[in-house]
């Protein structure tokens, strides 16, 4: 599962994250409502976690924002008040999962997977950029209609680059994503199978999908 917390309060958001994690899910972290809202609009999240009081837009404004734009992503929505009617609210607002703080951690993992179950149901396995098509299901890559030999590592690297299209996807992001442990800043690791995966997506294309960003890492888009 690819979950995205959002909690402005940066250890509870830390601690979630680990958990999850442990889990075998796959995490990315923001602090801020409006931030929020662009990277679930342009990434297909398995579920949002969610804390309702946020930086920017709050949690509620999110949620409804999501809906109006068709965005079906499973949202679990946590807040430090817990009344009846606010929880009727988020619900209302078009939450599918509501939590009060504090919560207990188990009881928050067994939500989350529940969510991630109800959006698998509906989920598109078939991810596709310009004329690249990665098949999640039957594990298969193709571009132009050639077929694309990938290695297992190969494949989660694709994955989660055309998961992440449009945004920039820094070689610490790309480390705990696809290989699961934190980044060694003295390592190349990252660099070498971007190279790899790059040679065999964008060779002979005059179209390139793989672009650098100086600085910062990598980014897949249709566009220069």
């Amino acid at each position: 599962m690819h979950v995205l917390i959002v909690d402005d309060d940066r250890r509870t958001a830390g601690f979630i994250s680990k958990a999850l994690k442990q889990e075998g899910c796959a995490t990315e972290v923001l602090h801020d409502g409006d931030e929020a809202l662009d990277a679930i609009l342009a990434v297909p999240f398995d579920a949002v976690v969610l804390d309702i009081m946020l930086a920017g837009r709050d949690g509620l404004s999110v949620v409804r924002q999501l809906r109006a734009k068709g965005n079906h992503t499973p949202v679990l929505l946590l807040s430090a008040r817990g009344e009846v009617n606010e929880r009727v609210e988020g619900l209302n607002a078009g939450a599918d999962d509501y939590l009060p703080k504090p919560f207990a951690l188990a009881e928050l993992l067994a939500r989350v997977r529940i969510l991630g179950r109800r959006g698998g149901e509906t989920k598109h396995a078939v991810l596709r950029l310009a004329d690249l098509v990665l098949d999640t299901s039957a594990r298969t890559a193709q571009r132009g209609g050639r077929k694309i030999e990938l290695t297992t590592r190969e494949f989660r690297l694709l994955e989660y680059l055309m998961r992440s299209a449009g945004r920039v996807c820094t070689r610490m992001m790309i480390f705990e994503q696809v290989w699961e442990y934190h980044f060694d800043p003295g390592s190349n690791l990252v660099d070498v199978y971007v190279r790899k995966l790059r040679d065999k997506i964008d060779e002979g294309f005059e179209r390139k999908l793989f672009h650098s960003v100086r600085g910062e890492g990598y980014v897949m888009k249709d566009s220069p």
